[in-house]
């Protein structure tokens, strides 16, 4: 199983690096989506499956579980498929429709969570439910991107790629979710680069900058809980944007660099566009985007949807 992951990893990394075109402002993007499964959680699946087999925790008979709302499911399902393991996501609502449907086509079986947690969203559930599985079901492997250190560290490899491209660079804008991204390229990084800021970007709502936590229905960014993982990061300032934000920070990524990307993308730019209004156009910033828009056209990139949703975000109910 190692040998297969070990050709498996020439198409994870090494992702394109582009110069974005902006009035004043000097801004590159990482398209991360251009790994294996198009997302950037390639990095971390390939790290959590590698080192679980290499540690003795996963062998031809064991059945992979994990939490999540998209790109990490998809990114294990695939690699459980080529090392012929079975996989079992736990998703929820928020996931797509095609991430859904592509899951139950590739997965051994899917678990959907419907019941909201106490915070509004679903990720509290979806992890009681995986840990209920894993005790459930003998020889099981929780691919945890919460709180297993080897998420964060399959992201050192592109702490490298970043260091390799720039001889200065000021700032880097991370979208947090399970905060692999950005724990992974702050620890690994700082150590070498000090003086690069660090910025998170994360959604109203999200409760991991210890904000009140309010219905989310973007999946891709912000989380119901604190990530353990995240106490390894070196985070210098947090931009905290609204879903409406999100929405039309994919809206301009689209109008005005021609990039089609995800959730997460659209908040990095609108992001670092706004830092600079707020805190001048100086210096040369790096914006990671993880993942592509097409998983999203049922939503961000719908416009009844988006409708919808601002309807819903002024109604009282919302708060959670």
């Amino acid at each position: 199983m190692l040998k297969k992951l070990e050709k498996l990893s020439a198409f994870i990394g090494n992702t394109p690096l582009i110069e974005l075109k902006q009035d004043d402002i000097s801004m590159f993007a990482k398209l991360e989506y251009n790994n294996f499964t198009g997302s950037s959680k390639d990095r971390a699946s390939y790290s959590l499956i590698y080192n679980g087999i290499k540690d003795g925790k996963i062998n031809e008979d064991t059945t992979i579980i994990a939490s999540s709302s998209g790109n990490l499911a998809i990114s294990v399902a695939s690699i459980c498929k080529i090392l012929k393991l079975r996989f079992i996501p736990v998703i929820d609502p928020n996931i797509n429709s095609a991430y859904e449907h592509l899951l139950n086509l590739i997965s051994y079986d899917v678990v959907k969570v419907t019941e909201r947690d106490y915070t509004g969203g679903y990720l509290l559930n979806r992890i009681q439910t995986v840990d209920r599985l894993h005790t459930e079901i003998p020889n099981s492997f929780v691919a945890d991107q919460y709180a297993d250190p080897n998420n964060y560290k399959g992201y050192q490899g592109l702490a490298d790629e970043i260091m390799n491209s720039f001889d200065y660079l000021d700032r880097i804008f991370i979208a947090v979710s399970s905060s692999g991204a950005i724990t992974g390229i702050s620890s690994y990084l700082k150590k070498q680069r000090p003086e690069i800021q660090i910025i998170g970007v994360d959604v109203e709502g999200s409760v991991i900058f210890n904000a009140k936590p309010v219905k989310r229905f973007i999946s891709g960014i912000g989380a119901s809980q604190v990530p353990p993982i995240i106490e390894n990061a070196m985070i210098d300032d947090v931009v905290i944007l609204t879903q409406l934000d999100i929405i039309r920070g994919c809206s301009e990524l689209l109008n005005e660099q021609a990039i089609f990307a995800g959730a997460s993308s659209g908040a990095v730019y609108l992001a670092a566009k706004n830092y600079a209004k707020i805190y001048g156009a100086e210096g040369r910033s790096l914006l990671i985007f993880p993942d592509k828009g097409h998983t999203y056209l049922d939503t961000i990139y719908n416009k009844d949807w988006a409708a919808d949703l601002a309807e819903k975000l002024v109604e009282p109910a919302a708060v959670a």
